[in-house]
């Protein structure tokens, strides 16, 4: 089943405009189908079994008690499943994660060692309690700090840059700050569990999963069992959720194929919380040193920032922690430079602004320090400082900023200038007030993006592309951009989506996804309308007499990310500044953001509604992230080393609704330069800086400076 939409009748919509989401009804009455609606009615139940211990070789599985329970089909471990071809991820030159039941390796606590497939899900999971696997268990590594843990220095993250002669720029400056700063590991945890559902018809596999990258997904399945991409279909018109955790095609999706392939019937298989926490990525930990030099007057002479991350055993996905300090200000002398540390933990994965979420609170509160240094406010410190060029691509100018107007606003909006800027100096009884601030910016993930127009007989529209929705709006947004181009109502655009028998799409992540597929709606109607011979926004009637007696008219265009050298301009990502006002409780320790403001320049705003939500969400992941998530890792030496130990959401918190003040949230800037609709990305920078304009307040409040995420009453205290 492909997911279509199709909104009411309204009046002709305008790009920008706030009009309601076209799937908001099918999501309120509950006929939204998520993958594992879709499986067919006569699956089996796949319930997977992870190891108990983090490093080793399983010496047994003995599966003959659970294959006597009833309703059990097969178990699966790697005796004997099918064997597969690890691939190779679309995105990058890096593999993708290791399919399941490949070797007798433990590389993780929560590994998969074995499937058991029933009739029933409680079947299923009352024989995987009977499983009795045994192990030769070897010593893991899972601190970052362990002096026995591989590091690996030869740029791994394609992040390493060096400008000018840092040690030179430090000479010059008349103060210089050094700290280091650490951030905790995070959980995505979307409300939806990830699921995946596998049919085989002969050679060919058709999939129901959870992902935000249909595409991608079933290009790796391809190459993992060595069939034609053309025998692949994928499907994921919804999901309950992702924040990044579904861009990877993980191995429980593998491990559906391969049990189906076995039985000869379906298999669906549902992730239980704990195995979110292990089994889809995770934000990871961070260890980092940032160092500044600067004159009197504030303005910069060198940046030094160096980040460690922890990295799986057997995996290949490092973040680019550094990248907002490349291209964040404009410093002669600039080194910068990741590096990571192999441990016996689950594989990270991109959670919500991965490696700037990070690097900003690093970079942002090192600033705070050096504007307290130095006596300059700072806001002042950053506009003095800004990139008016792009200091990381040969000072091309940016095709669109408006970085100085993010911060004047914001600062407005929050009555910055009427604070007492000394720290501690603002009490209410028991409550200490502090402001704090940072800059911000994400620079959007580019891929191409193909769509096909259709215009039918009766001047209707459709329009078809892999794309996930993953909550952000696309359906949306490629309805207002086909219907305003066309010149039809919104309702008279239909807008299929998830499904990998669609044109190629980029991942919905990155916050690039809207920038490609609202230019290549833009391009293909252009294609459409020239076919048909007319121009401009024709309308309805004018499209259907053009169809003629035809049953469709349909036009397919791929837009690709620009050149920055041909054009002559650096491709801007999303800027903003955060501002928080904050409560902390004198006696307790207990932070409270009270007031929250982004100001945010993202380009052309293709739904101001949805461009809003967006926002929201990432602010209120960005408390989350400041105050109260953190997965705990178990590090003592031991059976339990390298569990984790808070993996549900008794423990794992998450902001909730008395967390979270009311967001203010305005929108400046205007259309980018380099593509036709004048989009950049929006999902992602609502969350950066979050945690370091929290961290400053806090530090304004208390006059006690936080180097550490989260920021719990303990170090307060």
């Amino acid at each position: 089943m492909t997911a279509t939409t199709q909104a009411p009748t309204t009046a002709a919509p305008v790009i920008g405009a706030g009009v309601t989401r076209v799937d908001g009804p099918l999501k309120v009455t509950g006929a939204v189908p998520y993958a594992d609606d879709l499986a067919p009615r006569d699956a089996l139940v796949g319930v997977l079994v992870g190891a108990t211990i983090a490093s080793g070789e399983i010496s047994l599985v003995d599966a003959s008690d659970a294959l006597a329970a009833p309703g059990v089909v097969a178990v699966l471990s790697h005796h004997d499943a099918p064997r597969v071809v690890r691939p190779d991820e679309a995105s990058a030159d890096e593999r993708a994660p290791m399919p399941p039941f490949q070797d007798a390796t433990v590389r993780f606590h929560g590994d998969y060692v074995a499937m058991v497939v029933a009739q029933t899900r409680e079947e299923a999971v009352h024989a995987a309690s009977l499983l009795r696997v045994s192990y030769d268990v070897a010593e893991p590594v899972v601190d970052l700090n362990d002096p026995r843990a591989l590091r690996e220095t030869d740029d791994p993250a394609g992040a390493d840059s060096v400008r000018g002669d840092l040690e030179r720029g430090v000479a010059a400056a008349d103060v210089v700050i050094e700290a280091d700063y650490v951030t905790g590991d995070n959980t995505n945890n979307p409300l939806g569990l990830f699921s995946a559902c596998a049919e085989w018809d002969g050679d060919a596999l058709h999939m129901w999963a959870t992902t935000q990258w249909p595409f991608n997904t079933a290009d790796c399945l391809a190459e993992a069992w060595g069939i034609p991409r053309e025998d692949v279909r994928v499907e994921c018109p919804y999901l309950g959720g992702g924040f990044g955790s579904g861009l990877r095609p993980w191995p429980y999706i593998h491990a559906a194929a391969m049990a189906a392939r076995v039985v000869g019937q379906p298999v669906r298989v549902v992730l239980s919380r704990p195995q979110m926490f292990t089994g889809v990525g995770h934000r990871p930990e961070t260890v980092q040193h940032v160092r500044l030099g600067a004159r009197r007057d504030g303005t910069l002479t060198a940046v030094e920032h160096t980040a460690t991350i922890p990295v799986a055993t057997d995996d290949d996905n490092p973040e680019n922690i550094v990248s907002g300090t490349r291209q964040g200000y404009a410093v002669e002398h600039l080194r910068a430079d990741v590096d990571q540390v192999r441990l016996h933990i689950s594989p990270p994965g991109s959670m919500r602004a991965p490696g700037e979420a990070q690097g900003n609170f690093a970079l942002e509160t090192a600033l705070d320090e050096l504007a307290v240094e130095l006596g300059i406010d700072p806001v002042e410190l950053r506009m003095r400082n800004e990139a008016v060029t792009n200091p990381d691509q040969d000072d091309l100018p940016w095709s669109s900023k408006a970085l100085d107007q993010c911060l004047r606003r914001g600062a407005e909006l929050i009555g910055w200038d009427d604070r007492d800027p000394a720290p501690r100096s603002m009490r209410e009884g028991d409550q200490l007030i502090g402001y704090g601030m940072a800059a911000v910016s994400f620079f959007y993930f580019q891929q191409p993006c193909t769509v096909r127009v259709v215009v039918r007989r009766d001047g209707s529209a459709a329009v078809h592309c892999a794309a996930m929705d993953i909550g952000t709006g696309t359906y949306t947004i490629v309805t207002q951009v086909a219907a305003e181009r066309l010149g039809l109502d919104l309702s008279e655009v239909e807008v299929v989506l998830g499904d990998s028998s669609l044109p190629a799409s980029p991942p919905a992540g990155g916050s690039g996804l809207a920038m490609a597929i609202s230019n290549a709606t833009a391009l293909a109607v252009s294609g459409v309308l020239g076919d048909l011979g007319l121009d401009g926004a024709p309308g309805r009637d004018v499209l259907a007499r053009a169809v003629g007696d035809r049953d469709e008219v349909r036009a397919e265009a791929t837009a690709t990310p620009p050149d920055p050298a041909e054009l002559g301009m650096s491709p801007s990502g999303a800027f903003g500044a955060k501002f928080a006002k904050v409560r902390v409780d004198a006696d307790l320790g207990l932070v409270r953001v009270e007031r929250l403001v982004s100001v945010i320049d993202c380009g052309q705003v293709l739904n101001e509604r949805t461009a809003r939500s967006q926002v929201v969400g990432g602010t209120v992941g960005g408390i989350g992230h400041a105050l109260l998530e953190h997965t705990v890792t178990d590090l003592h030496a031991g059976p339990q080393t390298g569990r984790v130990t808070n993996a549900h959401l008794a423990d794992y918190l998450v902001a909730v609704n008395a967390d979270v003040p009311d967001l203010e949230v305005e929108f400046v800037g205007g259309p980018d330069r380099l593509n036709t609709v004048g989009v950049k990305g929006v999902g992602e920078v609502g969350l950066c800086g979050v945690a370091a304009a929290i961290g400053n307040a806090v530090f304004h409040a208390t006059g006690r400076r936080i180097r550490r995420l989260p920021i719990t009453p303990d170090l307060l205290l």
